[in-house]
């Protein structure tokens, strides 16, 4: 019988609220009990990427099913310690008498939004992210950026009250909807978020009447005709429309303080960037002759979330983005050394961050009888209604892979042998409409009812837009921070980054069982479980040893915003 390690009690930091005049705001909503388990797992492992997000997601699964099987049966050390990270779960609307085994799982890994803010900060240095909030609203997304500096780009209310509760100043947000309702105008107001854009004179009325001492910056249209999602079609104010906004902003004596513009959510020619600089500079140059002195210039979003993991060459990456940017920002205001440069980047922190498991839950046409069709349907367990209303929405393409056979859930946790046979198949969500298909063509090996798929780089525009049609509930999700040496990576980040406390106890814990646990693997190196009790969540967490670049970038330097308060002038 291996030895049982002591027990750790881990307890989720409460984000500190902020104060504000006249208005309470609701906190967030607390995580939910757990359902069929009261253990904390947190497991060492090694490498990040695609094969340990799968990793850790074959250990969730066994362990889901062995509780399922038995469970009030202790976890057993040897089905856990394995080279996946360590994940936090945080379930949802089931209740605790429900078996859930087949719910899709998310897997969100922290240390990748890490990974993407070094990015930023080593192409874009000169540049004040500002995350697009409504890609991915994820708690402890949000909380991780705020703790590494970066800023919040808001288009609700809704959004900038999560922000705010979260104990974020309002001169870290813009309000970026060119076209506010009047209500979200007025909590802006009195939240103080001063920073927000505009891009046609009736708003400009709007605010005059509701927000007078605003800080507006005006968003033109850009050459979005190659982006995946084209917003000019419904934002931006063409060049030809400029000095009449700017004019009408002077007659209402408002704060015009800058010029922004968005090349569309995923922009495909990084050419799109220098020629929407070249716009903005146009627009400097019309409000100059007008005597208003611009502070300010947002260069909007489109930056891809997965170039690094992309395989096809045509792909536009970050680097090439980046590149482009700086030239046009030097040559076109390079003579301007206070401007401040904004961005919006959402899908650059999130996409690649998230990895869904769906569950095959029903399978058709693979009996192999005489008259019976060869292609095989397969039935998952989350579809076009939940997390795959990316491919309506955001024109998005998914891929899945498999993952785990049901065989193999509780038992071997190696072996993910499927047969290399492949066949015609396709891949349809749970619900009882025939829309619900994430892939009417695909090549899959043959899958067994109970077997799981897996698909990477999900964390931009899925979770954020999923409902919960036909009574389906949405992905359970567990967090995961993969990052090598683990002392080192917490060393450098700040004590309000997301798990920080769970991740320097589990770190201390491994410390003093390292020693008890090489005796039984032989290998000084081994891998650690901790268990505990929490009182109203279920944490998991893992610390993976592979990001060593961490340790080489340093600490974050967090630059908190500081908007102009330089007023419109004639």
């Amino acid at each position: 019988m291996l030895q049982r390690l002591h027990l750790l009690r881990l307890q989720l930091a409460t984000p500190t609220r902020l104060p504000r005049t006249n208005v309470m705001l609701p906190p967030p909503p607390p995580l939910p009990k757990p359902i069929g388990q009261s253990a904390t797992h947190a497991i060492a492992c090694e490498g990040h990427g695609h094969q340990a997000q799968r990793q850790a997601l074959r250990q969730i699964i066994r362990q889901q099913a062995c509780n399922s099987s038995s469970p009030d049966r202790g976890t057993d050390l040897n089905l856990l310690v394995n080279k996946a990270p360590t994940c936090q779960s945080r379930t949802a609307e089931p209740t605790e008498d429900d078996d859930d085994t087949d719910r899709a799982i998310f897997l969100l890994d922290l240390a990748q939004v890490v990974r993407q803010q070094r990015r930023f900060e080593r192409q874009l240095p000169n540049v004040q992210p500002f995350y697009a909030v409504k890609c991915n609203p994820d708690p402890h997304i949000l909380r991780a950026l705020d703790a590494l500096g970066v800023n919040f780009d808001c288009a609700s209310k809704g959004e900038m009250a999560q922000v705010l509760d979260m104990g974020v100043a309002p001169e870290r947000i813009i309000f970026a909807n060119p076209c506010k309702p009047i209500s979200h105008l007025r909590a802006a107001r009195r939240w103080g978020v001063q920073l927000m854009t505009f891009d046609n004179e009736d708003e400009l009325d709007k605010i005059h009447v509701h927000y007078p001492e605003a800080q507006l910056v005006l968003r033109v249209l850009a050459d979005d005709s190659s982006a995946v999602c084209r917003l000019g079609l419904k934002f931006g104010a063409p060049l030809s429309v400029v000095p009449r906004l700017l004019r009408r902003a002077l007659e209402l004596d408002l704060n015009l303080v800058g010029v922004s513009f968005h090349v569309g959510s995923g922009c495909t020619d990084a050419n799109a960037f220098a020629d929407a600089v070249h716009r903005a500079r146009q627009v400097f140059d019309m409000a100059t002759e007008l005597g208003v002195c611009l502070k300010i210039l947002d260069v909007g979003g489109g930056f891809p979330g997965a170039d690094e993991t992309s395989t096809n060459s045509k792909d536009v990456t970050f680097a090439d983005i980046a590149h482009h940017l700086r030239q046009a920002l030097q040559r076109h205001f390079g003579h301007l050394p206070d401007l401040t440069i904004m961005a919006e980047p959402g899908r650059f922190y999130a996409h690649s961050a998230v990895t869904l498991a769906v569950n095959v839950i029903a399978r058709r046409g693979a009996s192999g009888r005489p008259g019976e069709e060869d292609h095989v349907r397969y039935y998952v367990s989350d579809g076009v209604y939940g997390s795959f209303n990316c491919l309506l929405f955001d024109h998005a393409s998914v891929r899945g892979l498999p993952l785990l056979r049901a065989a193999d859930a509780d038992h071997d946790p190696n072996h993910v042998d499927h047969d290399l046979k492949l066949h015609a198949s396709s891949v349809w969500g749970p619900t009882c409409d025939s829309l619900d298909c994430i892939a009417r063509e695909a090549q899959l090996p043959l899958l067994e009812v109970g077997d799981w798929l897996v698909y990477h780089d999900m964390g931009a525009y899925t979770a954020c837009a999923a409902s919960t049609f036909n009574g389906f509930v949405r992905p359970r999700c567990y967090y995961t921070f993969g990052a090598d040496p683990i002392d080192a990576v917490l060393e450098m980040l700040p004590n309000t980054f997301p798990l920080h406390g769970h991740l320097m106890q589990l770190a201390a814990a491994m410390q003093g069982a390292i020693v008890a646990t090489s005796t039984i693997t032989g290998r000084p190196d081994a891998h650690v479980l901790v268990e505990g009790d929490l009182e109203d969540t279920t944490t998991a967490l893992s610390v993976s040893p592979s990001l060593a670049e961490l340790s080489l970038m340093g600490p974050p330097k967090p630059a908190p915003f500081r908007p102009c308060t330089v007023p419109a002038y004639r």
